[in-house]
Protein backbone atom coordinates (compact mmCIF):
# COMPACT_ATOMS: atom_id res chain seq x y z
CA UNK A 1 0.00 0.00 0.00
CA UNK A 2 1.14 3.56 -0.67
CA UNK A 3 2.07 5.43 2.51
CA UNK A 4 2.58 8.84 0.87
CA UNK A 5 1.45 9.94 -2.57
CA UNK A 6 2.93 13.36 -3.27
CA UNK A 7 1.78 15.16 -6.39
CA UNK A 8 3.08 18.49 -7.75
CA UNK A 9 4.19 19.67 -4.32
CA UNK A 10 5.40 23.27 -4.33
CA UNK A 11 6.28 25.59 -1.47
CA UNK A 12 7.59 29.10 -0.97
CA UNK A 13 8.47 30.49 2.44
CA UNK A 14 6.77 33.77 3.36
CA UNK A 15 8.74 36.88 2.33
CA UNK A 16 10.80 34.83 -0.14
CA UNK A 17 10.35 35.14 -3.87
CA UNK A 18 11.92 31.84 -4.88
CA UNK A 19 10.11 28.51 -4.56
CA UNK A 20 11.86 26.05 -2.24
CA UNK A 21 9.99 23.13 -3.83
CA UNK A 22 8.75 23.02 -7.41
CA UNK A 23 6.33 20.39 -8.66
CA UNK A 24 7.73 17.58 -6.52
CA UNK A 25 6.01 14.23 -7.09
CA UNK A 26 6.95 11.13 -5.11
CA UNK A 27 5.41 7.80 -4.14
CA UNK A 28 6.55 6.20 -0.89
CA UNK A 29 5.42 2.64 -0.28
CA UNK A 30 4.40 1.30 3.13
CA UNK A 31 7.04 -0.74 4.92
CA UNK A 32 9.98 0.72 3.02
CA UNK A 33 12.89 3.01 3.86
CA UNK A 34 12.92 6.02 1.55
CA UNK A 35 15.88 8.37 1.31
CA UNK A 36 15.62 12.07 0.49
CA UNK A 37 19.02 13.09 -0.87
CA UNK A 38 20.49 16.29 -2.16
CA UNK A 39 22.81 19.19 -1.34
CA UNK A 40 22.11 21.60 1.51
CA UNK A 41 19.21 23.89 0.74
CA UNK A 42 17.78 21.57 -1.91
CA UNK A 43 14.39 21.23 -0.19
CA UNK A 44 14.76 17.95 1.70
CA UNK A 45 13.98 19.34 5.14
CA UNK A 46 11.12 21.43 3.75
CA UNK A 47 9.60 18.28 2.28
CA UNK A 48 9.84 16.53 5.65
CA UNK A 49 8.30 19.52 7.44
CA UNK A 50 5.35 19.48 5.06
CA UNK A 51 4.86 15.73 5.54
CA UNK A 52 4.93 16.19 9.32
CA UNK A 53 2.32 18.98 9.05
CA UNK A 54 4.69 21.66 10.32
CA UNK A 55 4.37 23.70 7.13
CA UNK A 56 0.82 24.34 5.85
CA UNK A 57 -0.15 26.47 2.85
CA UNK A 58 1.68 24.34 0.32
CA UNK A 59 0.54 23.81 -3.25
CA UNK A 60 -0.14 20.39 -4.66
CA UNK A 61 -1.49 17.24 -3.04
CA UNK A 62 -0.16 14.99 -0.30
CA UNK A 63 -2.07 11.84 0.56
CA UNK A 64 -1.28 9.70 3.59
CA UNK A 65 -2.59 6.16 3.16
CA UNK A 66 -5.22 7.54 0.79
CA UNK A 67 -6.30 10.52 2.92
CA UNK A 68 -5.46 14.13 2.18
CA UNK A 69 -2.83 15.34 4.63
CA UNK A 70 -4.67 18.64 4.98
CA UNK A 71 -7.78 16.93 6.36
CA UNK A 72 -6.01 14.90 9.04
CA UNK A 73 -6.54 15.86 12.68
CA UNK A 74 -3.94 16.08 15.43
CA UNK A 75 -4.25 12.32 15.83
CA UNK A 76 -1.85 12.14 12.92
CA UNK A 77 0.91 12.87 15.42
CA UNK A 78 0.05 9.66 17.26
CA UNK A 79 1.13 7.75 14.15
CA UNK A 80 4.41 9.49 13.31
CA UNK A 81 7.77 9.89 15.00
CA UNK A 82 10.19 12.66 14.12
CA UNK A 83 13.92 12.90 14.79
CA UNK A 84 15.16 16.35 13.81
CA UNK A 85 18.85 16.87 13.02
CA UNK A 86 19.13 19.42 15.84
CA UNK A 87 17.89 17.70 19.03
CA UNK A 88 15.33 19.53 21.15
CA UNK A 89 15.48 18.62 24.84
CA UNK A 90 15.21 20.17 28.28
CA UNK A 91 18.83 20.57 29.35
CA UNK A 92 18.11 20.81 33.08
CA UNK A 93 16.15 17.56 33.11
CA UNK A 94 17.82 14.16 33.04
CA UNK A 95 17.64 11.97 29.97
CA UNK A 96 15.07 9.73 31.61
CA UNK A 97 12.98 12.72 32.77
CA UNK A 98 13.01 14.08 29.22
CA UNK A 99 11.72 10.83 27.80
CA UNK A 100 9.13 10.50 30.54
CA UNK A 101 7.80 13.97 29.71
CA UNK A 102 7.68 13.49 25.94
CA UNK A 103 6.15 10.03 26.31
CA UNK A 104 3.33 11.55 28.38
CA UNK A 105 2.20 13.45 25.27
CA UNK A 106 1.21 10.21 23.52
CA UNK A 107 -1.48 7.61 24.10
CA UNK A 108 0.85 4.74 23.17
CA UNK A 109 4.33 4.37 24.67
CA UNK A 110 7.29 2.04 24.27
CA UNK A 111 9.69 0.86 26.96
CA UNK A 112 11.94 3.89 26.44
CA UNK A 113 14.24 3.11 29.34
CA UNK A 114 15.27 -0.19 27.76
CA UNK A 115 15.80 1.56 24.44
CA UNK A 116 17.96 4.21 26.11
CA UNK A 117 20.10 1.45 27.58
CA UNK A 118 20.37 -0.26 24.20
CA UNK A 119 21.66 2.90 22.46
CA UNK A 120 24.34 3.30 25.12
CA UNK A 121 22.70 5.79 27.47
CA UNK A 122 22.27 3.41 30.40
CA UNK A 123 24.86 5.16 32.57
CA UNK A 124 23.42 8.56 31.65
CA UNK A 125 19.77 7.91 32.52
CA UNK A 126 19.92 10.22 35.52
CA UNK A 127 22.37 12.72 34.09
CA UNK A 128 21.20 16.18 33.03
CA UNK A 129 20.92 16.40 29.25
CA UNK A 130 22.85 19.66 29.34
CA UNK A 131 25.87 17.55 30.29
CA UNK A 132 25.41 15.14 27.37
CA UNK A 133 27.84 15.13 24.46
CA UNK A 134 26.53 15.83 20.96
CA UNK A 135 26.51 12.12 20.17
CA UNK A 136 24.56 11.33 23.35
CA UNK A 137 21.98 13.97 22.45
CA UNK A 138 21.64 12.47 18.98
CA UNK A 139 20.97 9.04 20.45
CA UNK A 140 18.46 10.45 22.92
CA UNK A 141 16.82 12.25 20.02
CA UNK A 142 16.50 8.92 18.21
CA UNK A 143 14.83 7.34 21.24
CA UNK A 144 12.40 10.27 21.38
CA UNK A 145 11.37 9.65 17.77
CA UNK A 146 10.35 6.10 18.69
CA UNK A 147 8.52 6.90 21.93
CA UNK A 148 5.00 6.39 20.54
CA UNK A 149 5.81 3.29 18.47
CA UNK A 150 5.09 5.28 15.29
CA UNK A 151 3.67 3.89 12.09
CA UNK A 152 5.84 6.30 10.10
CA UNK A 153 9.28 7.49 11.14
CA UNK A 154 10.99 10.67 9.91
CA UNK A 155 14.73 10.77 10.56
CA UNK A 156 17.07 13.62 9.71
CA UNK A 157 20.76 12.59 9.70
CA UNK A 158 20.16 9.82 12.29
CA UNK A 159 23.81 8.66 12.51
CA UNK A 160 25.57 11.96 11.89
CA UNK A 161 28.35 12.52 14.43
CA UNK A 162 28.15 9.01 15.90
CA UNK A 163 31.10 6.64 16.17
CA UNK A 164 30.85 3.44 14.08
CA UNK A 165 29.74 1.32 17.05
CA UNK A 166 26.82 3.57 18.03
CA UNK A 167 25.92 4.19 14.39
CA UNK A 168 25.66 0.42 13.93
CA UNK A 169 23.21 0.17 16.83
CA UNK A 170 21.02 2.93 15.38
CA UNK A 171 21.03 1.36 11.91
CA UNK A 172 20.15 -2.06 13.33
CA UNK A 173 17.16 -0.54 15.14
CA UNK A 174 16.05 1.26 11.96
CA UNK A 175 16.12 -2.03 10.05
CA UNK A 176 14.20 -3.73 12.87
CA UNK A 177 11.52 -1.04 12.65
CA UNK A 178 11.25 -1.63 8.91
CA UNK A 179 10.88 -5.37 9.56
CA UNK A 180 7.87 -4.53 11.73
CA UNK A 181 6.22 -2.91 8.71
CA UNK A 182 7.08 0.69 9.56
CA UNK A 183 7.56 3.28 6.82
CA UNK A 184 10.75 5.32 7.29
CA UNK A 185 11.89 8.52 5.60
CA UNK A 186 15.54 9.46 5.99
CA UNK A 187 17.49 12.52 4.96
CA UNK A 188 21.24 12.04 5.15
CA UNK A 189 24.53 12.97 3.53
CA UNK A 190 26.09 9.63 4.49
CA UNK A 191 25.94 7.51 1.36
CA UNK A 192 27.02 4.35 3.20
CA UNK A 193 23.85 4.66 5.28
CA UNK A 194 21.80 5.15 2.13
CA UNK A 195 23.21 2.05 0.48
CA UNK A 196 22.70 -0.06 3.58
CA UNK A 197 19.27 1.16 4.64
CA UNK A 198 17.26 2.61 1.76
CA UNK A 199 14.97 0.70 -0.58
CA UNK A 200 14.47 3.77 -2.78
CA UNK A 201 15.90 7.27 -2.90
CA UNK A 202 14.97 10.58 -4.50
CA UNK A 203 17.56 13.20 -5.42
CA UNK A 204 16.26 16.71 -4.89
CA UNK A 205 18.22 19.59 -6.42
CA UNK A 206 17.06 23.22 -6.22
CA UNK A 207 13.59 22.13 -5.19
CA UNK A 208 13.07 19.64 -8.00
CA UNK A 209 13.23 15.84 -8.08
CA UNK A 210 16.02 14.91 -10.48
CA UNK A 211 15.93 11.14 -10.13
CA UNK A 212 14.15 8.43 -8.14
CA UNK A 213 15.42 4.86 -8.00
CA UNK A 214 16.82 2.14 -5.77
CA UNK A 215 20.50 2.46 -4.74
CA UNK A 216 21.30 -0.75 -6.61
CA UNK A 217 19.72 0.40 -9.88
CA UNK A 218 21.55 3.74 -9.59
CA UNK A 219 24.88 1.97 -9.24
CA UNK A 220 24.10 -0.16 -12.28
CA UNK A 221 23.00 2.86 -14.30
CA UNK A 222 25.96 5.07 -13.49
CA UNK A 223 28.61 2.37 -13.15
CA UNK A 224 30.55 0.48 -15.78
CA UNK A 225 29.49 -3.05 -16.73
CA UNK A 226 33.04 -4.27 -16.49
CA UNK A 227 34.98 -6.74 -14.38
CA UNK A 228 38.47 -5.85 -13.18
CA UNK A 229 40.88 -8.69 -12.43
CA UNK A 230 44.29 -8.41 -10.82
CA UNK A 231 46.34 -11.56 -11.35
CA UNK A 232 49.91 -12.86 -11.19
CA UNK A 233 51.66 -13.78 -14.43
CA UNK A 234 55.34 -14.84 -14.20
CA UNK A 235 55.70 -13.14 -10.81
CA UNK A 236 54.26 -9.88 -12.15
CA UNK A 237 50.98 -8.31 -11.04
CA UNK A 238 48.82 -7.63 -14.06
CA UNK A 239 45.39 -6.08 -14.57
CA UNK A 240 42.71 -6.97 -17.09
CA UNK A 241 39.25 -5.51 -17.79
CA UNK A 242 36.39 -7.52 -19.28
CA UNK A 243 32.82 -6.57 -20.24
CA UNK A 244 30.27 -8.32 -18.02
CA UNK A 245 28.06 -9.14 -20.98
CA UNK A 246 28.83 -12.60 -22.37
CA UNK A 247 31.63 -12.95 -19.83
CA UNK A 248 31.27 -16.74 -19.78
CA UNK A 249 32.19 -16.85 -23.47
CA UNK A 250 35.30 -14.70 -23.11
CA UNK A 251 38.28 -16.97 -23.80
CA UNK A 252 40.90 -14.60 -22.35
CA UNK A 253 38.93 -14.35 -19.11
CA UNK A 254 38.65 -18.13 -18.85
CA UNK A 255 42.37 -18.56 -19.50
CA UNK A 256 43.32 -16.09 -16.74
CA UNK A 257 41.01 -17.75 -14.22
CA UNK A 258 42.23 -21.24 -15.08
CA UNK A 259 45.96 -20.62 -15.34
CA UNK A 260 46.86 -17.73 -13.06
CA UNK A 261 46.64 -16.79 -9.40
CA UNK A 262 43.84 -14.26 -8.92
CA UNK A 263 44.66 -11.43 -6.50
CA UNK A 264 41.42 -9.44 -6.74
CA UNK A 265 38.28 -9.56 -8.85
CA UNK A 266 35.40 -7.07 -8.70
CA UNK A 267 32.89 -5.29 -10.88
CA UNK A 268 33.44 -1.60 -11.57
CA UNK A 269 30.18 -0.35 -10.11
CA UNK A 270 30.43 3.25 -9.04
CA UNK A 271 29.98 4.51 -5.49
CA UNK A 272 26.91 6.39 -4.31
CA UNK A 273 29.21 9.27 -3.36
CA UNK A 274 30.23 9.59 -7.02
CA UNK A 275 26.60 9.24 -8.13
CA UNK A 276 25.60 12.00 -5.71
CA UNK A 277 28.13 14.35 -7.28
CA UNK A 278 27.18 13.32 -10.82
CA UNK A 279 23.46 13.88 -10.24
CA UNK A 280 23.56 16.99 -8.08
CA UNK A 281 26.71 18.57 -9.43
CA UNK A 282 27.88 19.14 -5.87
CA UNK A 283 30.11 17.52 -3.30
CA UNK A 284 28.08 16.65 -0.19
CA UNK A 285 31.02 16.45 2.18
Amino acid sequence: MTAFAITNLSYRYPKQKKQVLEQVSLTIQEGTIFGLLGPSGAGKSTTQKILTKLLPNYQGDVHYFGQSLKTLSKRYYEEIGVGFEMPVHFNKLTGLENMRFFASLYEQKIDYQSLMIRVGLGEALHQQVGQYSKGMKMRLNFVKALLNNPKVLFLDEPTNGLDPSNARIIKDIILEEKAKGKTILITTHLMNDVEELCDDVAFIVKGKVIETASPKSLKLKYGKRELKIEYVDQNELKVALFPLDQLHLNQQFQTIVEKHKIVTMHSLETSLDKIFIDITGENHG
